[in-house]
């Protein structure tokens, strides 16, 4: 029997409703576990964090809206993925970390064998946190890394700031998608964010919607993709004081570079779809799980709820 998936959304959790996501955990039952926006007691979210930490099969888990609401319970999640081996994606958007929370955390994020995917967006993060995010997107490929970051909506972070980790992201031998949106960001940063991109040979989604930004910008990108190769296969520009004709030829190019690409890979054996096709299509604030290669390949299916979470269950083929 595979892992199952549980959802829970805005619900007041009583002790035995956590008591028996902690024996799904114990028991290696739970694949995608979700109480976004819920509420529990402290005492049952140490419990909670005792039984990730045991957990051989979660691979999700969204703790967005404030269910991560204090610096203790930031310490109860940091020691759960220290022990922690399986989890691939974690979801803290919406939740008051500050930089003393990401300082808890980063040893365990850091040093994570399996987590690729990691959502911050809306936890009120500072230049300390993002020093330490920077240290997340490794340059040489030594060590594994994020391969999907979202940091929305961080308006405390600094151009100086921003301008350290595009320097990061330009060099990350790992990161995929990477999503900005309703940052300050500007023009100035945006230009450092295009060379970045121009350098990075993995970065294939960013997302800057609502960041500030004008025809400056899509200026720059557009002479980015019209004259240069690049790994970026989708950009968004949404909410900015940005053309639509600008918009439109970036995108342009964009698909007509995705469509040359897919007319150099060569058809997979056996029959199969490529890889890329099976990865679900990302809801906004809503990250991708990357889902490690294995002998036998895995079908994603999606799941979704009436609340419109998506999530992913996994068939052997």
């Amino acid at each position: 029997m595979l892992p199952a998936s549980i959802q829970i959304t805005g619900e007041l959790l009583s002790a035995a409703e956590v008591q028996d996501i902690c024996e799904s955990l114990k028991e290696d039952g739970v694949r995608l576990l979700s109480v976004r926006g819920c509420q529990l007691s402290d005492r049952d979210f140490g419990r909670f964090c005792r039984s990730v930490a045991e957990s051989r099969s979660l691979a999700q888990l969204n703790l967005n809206l404030g269910v991560v609401s204090s610096i203790s319970r930031t310490r109860h999640l940091a020691d759960a993925l220290k022990t922690n081996r399986s989890l691939q994606t974690l979801f803290l958007h919406g939740s008051p970390l500050l930089d003393a929370g990401l300082v808890a955390l980063n040893p365990a994020l850091s040093t994570h064998p399996s987590l690729v995917c990691l959502d911050l967006g809306d936890c009120m993060l500072g230049e300390e946190a993002l020093a330490l995010i920077c240290g997340m997107l490794p340059p040489d490929g030594a060590k594994s890394g994020l391969r999907e970051l979202t940091l929305s909506a961080n308006p405390r972070i600094s151009s100086k700031g921003w301008a350290r980790f595009a320097i990061a992201v330009a060099h990350s031998s790992q990161l995929r998608v990477l999503n900005l949106d309703y940052n300050p960001l500007g023009d100035q940063i945006a230009a450092m964010l295009a060379v970045a991109v121009a350098s990075s040979r993995t970065l294939e989604v960013l997302d800057l919607e609502g960041t500030g930004l004008t025809n400056q910008s899509a200026q720059v990108f557009l002479d980015m993709v019209e004259n240069y190769p690049t790994s970026l296969r989708v950009l968004v520009l949404a909410e900015n004081d940005i053309s639509p004709e600008l918009q439109q030829q970036i995108s342009d190019l964009l698909s007509e570079g995705e469509e040359e690409d897919n007319r150099e890979v060569p058809p997979p054996l056996g029959g199969h779809a490529p890889s890329s096709a099976l990865q679900p299509i990302r809801e906004k604030h809503q990250p991708l799980t990357w889902v490690p290669h294995s002998n036998s390949r895995p079908t994603m299916v999606m799941l979704t709820s009436d609340l419109g979470e998506t999530l992913l269950a996994e068939h052997e083929m």
